[in-house]
């Protein structure tokens, strides 16, 4: 039965999809950590090629909604654990191409602020 809510996983996906286009470029340092995300956390097959198509189709204005729903979905599905991991993966992505830039700040405070990990 369909629903409105996202799988965290794919949640995940789109939050660091995201995360690594707000600043208008993608290195291939930021591409290596989402592979490496897919690859630790997609046990199962799942089109990512639909999931690029719905993130492709989202204009810059928004970007923040959908992260801010994705945030919430991947929220309600994860253990704090799994939380603290995906921060990682956002801290990473957003250091991959030694630029952290104002609105990678932005997106990577929103995770902070709404999660509140203990130890991140």
């Amino acid at each position: 039965m369909p629903n409105n809510r996202t799988n965290k996983t794919i949640a995940g996906y789109h939050l660091l999809m995201i995360l690594s286009a707000v600043d208008f470029r993608v290195s291939a340092a930021e591409d290596e950590v989402i592979r490496e995300y897919i690859v630790e956390e997609f046990p199962f097959r799942v089109n990512l090629d639909r999931e690029m198509e719905i993130i492709s189709s989202l204009r810059p204005d928004e970007w923040e909604r959908h992260f801010l729903k994705m945030m919430d979905d991947f929220y309600d599905d994860a253990t704090e654990e799994e939380r603290y991991n995906l921060i990682q993966f956002a801290i990473e992505l957003t250091k991959a191409d030694s630029v952290i830039t104002n609105e990678e700040n932005k997106y990577l405070n929103l995770l902070f602020e709404h999660w509140k990990p203990e130890e991140a």
